[in-house]
């Protein structure tokens, strides 16, 4: 049950990257294709984000464990759709022209952040297998933790990013502080009781 349950949550995680294929290959993404793909990725970014710290209040919530096992998929699908974010950016939209790319990131706040985001990810998928999760041992869930940082620094990402438009990138700034707020209370009880 468990097995297909997993299976179920891959199709459905890949489903946005087949419809951004789709869109790419019928010509349906309108007269800004490239800004379509970089804000389609990035938005999914940051709902898989929301997933992936959604996994430990859900399993306190329902009492049930499931959840908790979809959470390393969840979040490597994270850095697959900020990969494809980026990379849209560099290689879509700069063509890979390095020297205005490292001006953006230096001179554009936005730019920083969500790179630094794309950064702090790297390590996180490099050690998400079983076996870097054995090896690490009690220093995997201090790495791992780093995804609340990235929560933030996605966020704000976006919020910087939105020049006219503020009222979407805060309602996953608000989704992401509750649920961050929500693991601090699942700390504090763990502490308390265990």
């Amino acid at each position: 049950m468990k097995k297909y349950l997993k299976l179920s949550v891959f199709i459905l995680s890949l489903l946005p990257f087949l419809l951004i294929v789709y869109k790419i290959f019928l010509d349906k993404l309108g007269p800004e294709p490239i800004k379509e793909i970089t804000h389609f990725t990035g938005e999914w970014t940051l709902i898989f984000i929301c997933l992936t710290l959604s996994m430990s209040p859900l399993k306190r919530f329902t009492n049930l464990t499931i959840w908790v096992s979809f959470r390393r998929m969840l979040g490597l699908f994270v850095f697959f759709y900020a990969t494809l974010h980026l990379l849209t950016y560099v290689g879509l939209d700069y063509r890979f022209n390095w020297p205005p790319i490292l001006d953006d990131v230096i001179k554009k706040k936005y730019i920083f952040i969500g790179f630094s985001a794309w950064l702090l990810l790297l390590p996180l998928a490099i050690t998400s297998s079983k076996k870097m999760m054995l090896l690490l041992k009690n220093n995997w869930k201090k790495l791992h933790r780093l995804i609340y940082v990235i929560a933030i620094f996605g966020s704000l990402h976006y919020i910087w990013l939105s020049k006219t438009i503020f009222f979407k990138p805060l309602i996953y700034f608000i989704i992401i502080i509750i649920l961050l707020a929500l693991r601090i209370r699942i700390k504090n009880r763990n502490i308390k009781y265990g």
